[in-house]
């Protein structure tokens, strides 16, 4: 058929449906309006292109397989299906489940579309953002994920679908492991093999993720086998999963009896996917009891170190210098799950701080000297010291630990400290929409409140941008003499030594363990 794509966004202004040739065949998108009233005025969507076949029936439980070439338009509209299943009821960012087979797709959004369709070596940087869900929910249809205003910077933007929970990571006998993360890596690959038809240049791809996002950017980036598909990371409030090999057998054939089937492909494949939905979700319930528990084991369903594609723990791949090329920023919210225990003040006021910290995991030599860099924390009660003391173990011990691992790599580190207007602290997710800028969408007030700073949006989003074109984010870089880090709040600032009140932790038996596990 004949090319219709245009080689300039102002030409494809009255071209209503731009279409791009790609590997597999022609891929229709749709214009529209970018945000803010700066930089380019238009993007392209493209929704829901397959990279792999649909993963069902013998594919089910299968490595991914490349989808094949089709024939005529593919009409690139709407959003693919996504792994996840169902209303996910109310969740801090909207992430829409989408019905169908096909699962593993991606969206790509530029703000031009080369009008060869082939691209060229000085094509625009890319983004390849990897979303949360703690490995077992979420999706890349959320309206915050939109590329428009990346777009606006002149960067491409990729989402990416991918497997989930047991389908995506449980231990099957005879099926491959980690199976979400090899549908990371066919996605990856794909954007190598296309991207430049979109205007993208595949030779500067930075992947990003938030939260089980994050630890999937970081997984990846401490895997041999994924050097060549990325050439930088943005790692937001990630946590590193690491299951043991161990530790996934034993949860998958702990399902597989729930089940009363043969823990392989065969009693799997013939159960209904609701079935093994349910019976996950059994069997990785937390009751709230032991959340030192859930802090120090995590989830059994993850990115999974099978000595195949995970070689070994990610920390001990960056001590050995595996991604000491590639520039990487990571940082968290202050305060990831105070929202955990901001109900339980009353529960908690009789309970000593000794014995608190304890049932948090705090080894008794390191309370003291914590509650001592803490005292800010403290003041404002005992179930804000319970979640600042989940959020130092989940995220920003690792954070630490990380920036040492890589040791003279390129590392930037930032905390986010702004109190949501809701919440009254930085909680989970709540920097996902300024870094996307996009505290114009929908479901902020529950997550941001009612009037989030637009400054403080163009602060993070900016800063992301400059790294992702010119691998520099714009403050210093992290070293551990001075342990200087952005602090983003109003105002914004560099500071040194910006998680001191973390070091407790780190100077007790907590600083050589695997970082915590993402619970959620």
């Amino acid at each position: 058929m004949e090319n219709t794509q245009t080689s300039s966004v102002a030409a494809g202004a009255a071209l209503a449906q731009p279409e791009v040739r790609i590997a597999e065949g022609v891929v229709r998108g749709r214009w529209r309006p970018t945000t803010g009233g700066k930089g380019n005025p238009q993007s392209a969507a493209f929704l829901g292109i397959p990279f792999a076949e649909a993963p069902v029936g013998e594919l089910r439980f299968a490595a991914p397989v490349p989808k094949a070439p089709w024939e005529g338009v593919f009409d690139a509209a709407e959003f693919g299906a996504t792994a996840q299943r169902g209303d996910p009821g109310v969740t801090l960012i909207p992430e829409p489940s989408v019905d169908g087979e096909s699962t593993l797709n991606v969206n790509v959004y530029t703000p031009l579309v080369p009008a060869d369709g082939t691209g060229d070596a000085a094509g625009m940087p890319v983004l390849v953002y990897i979303h949360g869900g703690g490995y077992f929910a979420g999706s890349p249809a959320s309206p915050w994920y939109d590329g428009r205003n990346f777009n606006r910077d002149g960067v491409v933007t990729v989402t990416i679908s991918y497997r989930l929970g047991f389908d995506g990571f449980g231990w099957i006998e005879d099926a491959p492991s980690n199976r979400g993360v090899r549908d990371w890596l066919l996605a990856l690959d794909w954007v190598q093999r296309n991207i430049a038809a979109f205007g993208g240049d595949p030779g500067r791809v930075t992947i990003a993720g938030q939260s089980a996002g994050g630890g999937a950017v970081m997984t990846l980036l401490g895997m041999e086998k994924a050097q060549h598909l990325f050439h930088g990371v943005y790692a937001i409030s990630g946590a590193l999963a690491d299951v043991s090999a161990a530790r996934s057998e034993e949860f998958g054939r702990r399902l597989a009896a729930e089940l009363g089937v043969a823990p392989n492909r065969a009693g799997l494949g013939a159960l209904s996917e609701q079935s093994i939905l349910e019976a996950q979700k059994k069997l990785t319930a937390f009751d709230g009891g032991d959340m030192g528990d859930i802090v120090e084991n995590g989830l059994p369903l993850g990115p999974t170190v099978d000595g195949d594609l995970i070689l070994r723990p990610t920390p001990e791949s960056f001590r050995a210098g595996v991604g000491s090329d590639k520039p990487l920023v990571l940082g968290a919210t202050d305060d990831e799950f105070t929202m955990a225990t901001a109900d339980a003040g009353r529960a908690m006021a009789l309970v000593p701080k000794g014995i608190l910290l304890g049932k948090l995991g705090v080894p008794k030599e390191a309370r003291k000297p914590y509650l001592a860099a803490n005292a800010d924390v403290l003041a404002k009660g005992k179930a804000r010291l319970a979640g600042r003391v989940l959020t130092d173990r989940m995220f920003r011990v690792a954070i630490l630990r990380i920036a040492a691992d890589r040791g003279a790599a390129p590392t930037w580190v930032y905390r986010f400290s702004w109190p949501s207007g809701t919440f009254g602290f930085a909680e989970h997710c709540l920097d996902v929409p300024f870094f996307f800028d996009c505290l114009d969408g929908p479901a902020m007030v529950p997550l941001a409140g009612s009037n989030p700073p637009q400054t403080l949006a163009d602060e993070v989003h900016e800063a992301a941008a400059a790294f992702i074109v010119g691998g520099d984010p714009g403050w210093a870089r992290y070293d551990a003499a001075t342990g200087i880090a952005r602090v983003y709040d109003t105002p914004s600032r560099d500071v040194a030594d910006a998680y001191a009140s973390v070091r407790p932790l780190l100077t007790t038996g907590l600083a050589r363990r695997s970082p915590a596990r993402v619970p959620a």
